[in-house]
């Protein structure tokens, strides 16, 4: 008769909800990247590399970014988008377990897409992703230059050799972009944040940057506190994007974090 330990039994210190221990995983985990806004799959590249062949990772160009086009019965919210997500993962994954990996506005789609995975989900990785902290003046200042660029970029540029670097701003569908905006800066969409991080029932790691004047650390740390079983790091000297300033870092902190709450096996 075996003796191995219930599968079932909860982790130490994540008695919020029980996880399978990673030796009763029948594969490793896909993790999966969710960019943010006007950015595309590809931002995820140097993270990826950095974790590479140990995790596999996937990253895809949420619809209506990067060469990802939107069907056309996917509205631009927070909401659809996540329902969106959840669905891509699950036909991607197939049974496998994941972990969702989501930066800036990514974040806050990770959040929504997190209740329909279930028991697939084994955590979340947040990176420059916080708030839920209504700003009337900077958010109406954002929503203006953001629409601003949208109606006044060059897009041609991005026919031009040599220019894949600076593509996805410039080719963002404009509905989309326009609708995950101002939809992530309403009102009650930003006061909402802190009740959905709150219901997260995986652990969950986020990861600021000191020098992120996009998304400070303390707004990570705020929306962060919501979440039982978190666990917040801040990189000294790093920005917005650390994923491509510091992939080393970052892959450590995650790999670090993966083993301390026992979640999954590497390939390798």
């Amino acid at each position: 008769m075996s003796h191995d330990p219930d599968p079932w039994q909860p982790v130490a210190d994540a008695g919020w909800r029980p996880f399978l221990h990673w030796e009763t995983l029948s594969a490793s985990p896909l993790l999966v990247g969710v960019h943010g806004w006007l950015l595309s799959g590809r931002l995820w590249e140097p993270l990826a590399a950095a974790l590479e062949p140990r995790w596999q990772f996937w990253a895809p160009d949420l619809p209506g970014f990067g060469r990802s086009p939107r069907p056309r019965g996917l509205q631009p919210t927070l909401v659809s988008y996540g329902r969106w997500l959840a669905d891509a993962v699950r036909e991607r994954a197939g049974d496998r377990p994941v972990l969702l990996l989501g930066h800036s506005l990514g974040g806050s789609l990770v959040l929504h897409a997190a209740p329909h995975l279930g028991e697939q989900l084994l955590g979340v990785v947040q990176v420059a992703a916080g708030g839920g902290v209504y700003q009337p003046r900077p958010f109406r200042m954002v929503r203006g230059g953001g629409a601003a660029f949208l109606r006044w970029r060059p897009s041609w540029l991005a026919q031009l050799p040599g220019t894949e670097a600076i593509r996805s701003p410039l080719v963002a569908e404009l509905r989309a972009a326009r609708g995950l905006l101002a939809c992530s800066m309403q009102r009650g969409a930003v006061r909402q944040l802190p009740a959905i991080a709150a219901q997260l029932q995986v652990p969950s790691l986020w990861i600021s940057g000191s020098k992120d004047s996009v998304m400070e650390p303390r707004y990570v740390r705020h929306l962060a506190g919501y979440c039982g079983g978190s666990q917040v790091q801040e990189l000294e000297g790093e920005g917005h994007l650390p994923m491509r300033t510091a992939p080393d870092r970052v892959a450590a902190l995650i790999e670090t974090w993966i083993e301390d709450q026992s979640l999954a096996k590497p390939f390798s």
